[in-house]
């Protein structure tokens, strides 16, 4: 039955004592949790961007138990640059990003600043010191007190980027009991909606498709932040377009899907946006050809959009099963070192999907029992992921996470 708002308030504050105290939080079972629910709840359920208090709370168990791969996992986190006690945040009223982030004024300053609010708001959970929370509220209030726009050609990917990094962070410290004031809560909820989510819920149909699904990405965490459902359907919606128009099936045709809205509607012009790839195999990627990592990025945040929306009781990942594990298993056989043949890329590709494969490997390998031993291979043989632009140690958030 859905989580009602009386209980979730009960929930937010036990689980925040509990962790403070170091005992073991109440674990909260979102709603359509076996993904198995055709359609959202009515009330959202928090946390739940990437990660709920059933997964944090499996996570911080893990760690005080020296089990492995987390106890690495989250000691590497503790001990990178994210999770220093002197970060300080750099906030700046207008962040120009033009291409590859050049000029760069204010935009790597803004992801690093993201992924370290989002870092001290893990440690925050697992180790129950509030200096780690009292970090996190510092960075996210330095920002919502000073950001007023992003800029350049760059800026609707920085924007998805941050905005998924700070999604994340803010909806813990807001639900964990971290002690983050209500007004400052509602000026984060301003920033959000006023900067953010008006760029990154339009997509980018047009550009190469890991900026859409980052953004999309950001968007779902930003909707259910501010529980607000139009926004989450019609990120929904967007995922829903742009996954086929990413991943080609032989089901799709001769030719791979045109993203919804895309001027890109015929052969030359798909060859073209699928950087000179003219056969399509299963889980062939628009950006195959471009590179890994730019792929990795895509593939990945299809996972993280998917994973929110399970989270909230929508099973994206019923209806992308066959795309993502054929298109996680194609690259990620590729980047084990298996030679590309000739009618792909030329016969060359260009390596290094990143630490991209931790949710979605989690989610149909571990939740349902697919095989995906490419994937798996892949992962445990760069383990413990780590933490860049908008990717963050999805080896101790979900590796095993139930």
């Amino acid at each position: 039955m859905p989580f009602t708002r009386t209980r979730l308030i009960l929930a937010t504050a036990l689980s925040g004592a509990f962790l403070a105290s170091g005992v073991t939080a109440i674990a909260v079972q979102p709603s359509g949790a076996s993904g198995t629910a055709p359609s959202a709840p009515s009330a959202f359920q928090h946390p739940g961007v990437l990660v709920d208090r059933d997964g944090l709370d499996f996570a911080r168990r893990q760690v005080q138990a020296g089990a492995q791969p987390w106890k690495t996992a989250f000691d590497t986190m503790n001990a990178s640059r994210y999770a220093s006690l002197s970060w300080k945040p750099r906030p700046r009223e207008t962040v120009e990003c033009g291409p590859r982030s050049t000029p760069n004024h204010g935009c790597s300053d803004e992801r690093d600043d993201a992924l370290a609010a989002y870092t001290h708001a893990l440690l925050w959970t697992v180790t129950g010191e509030q200096r780690h929370a009292r970090k996190a509220i510092e960075i996210l209030d330095a920002w919502s007190g000073t950001i007023k726009r992003h800029t350049n050609s760059n800026a609707p990917l920085q924007t998805g980027w941050a905005g998924a990094s700070f999604s994340r962070a803010a909806e813990i410290v807001r639900h964990t009991g971290a002690g983050w004031s209500s007004a400052r809560v509602s000026r984060f909820e301003k920033v959000l909606r006023d900067v953010y989510l008006p760029t990154v819920i339009k997509g980018a149909p047009n550009q190469n498709g890991n900026w859409e699904l980052i953004m999309t990405d950001a968007a779902i965490g930003i909707a259910v932040f501010l529980d607000d459902r139009a926004s989450f359907d019609r990120a929904v919606r967007t995922w829903r377009g742009r996954l086929p128009a990413y991943i080609y099936l032989r089901s799709d045709g001769e030719l791979p899907k045109s993203p919804p809205g895309s001027t890109k509607d015929t052969r030359e012009e798909l060859i073209k946006y699928w950087h000179g790839q003219s056969t399509f195999r299963d889980g062939l990627a628009q950006e195959t050809c471009r590179d890994f990592g730019h792929t990795g990025w895509g593939l990945a945040a299809a996972a993280h959009t998917a994973e929110t929306a399970r989270l909230q009781g929508v099973d994206l990942y019923r209806e992308g099963r066959t795309r993502l594990i054929k298109a996680m298993e194609f690259h990620a056989d590729l980047d084990l070192g298996t030679q590309p043949p000739p009618w792909l890329c030329g016969g060359e590709v260009k390596k290094g999907l990143g630490p991209t494969q931790e949710v979605v490997l989690n989610h149909y390998v571990n939740r349902l029992g697919a095989a995906m031993p490419h994937t798996k291979r892949l992962a445990t043989s760069r383990r413990p992921a780590g933490a860049d632009y908008f990717l963050a140690w999805e080896t101790l958030t979900h590796v095993e996470k139930p």
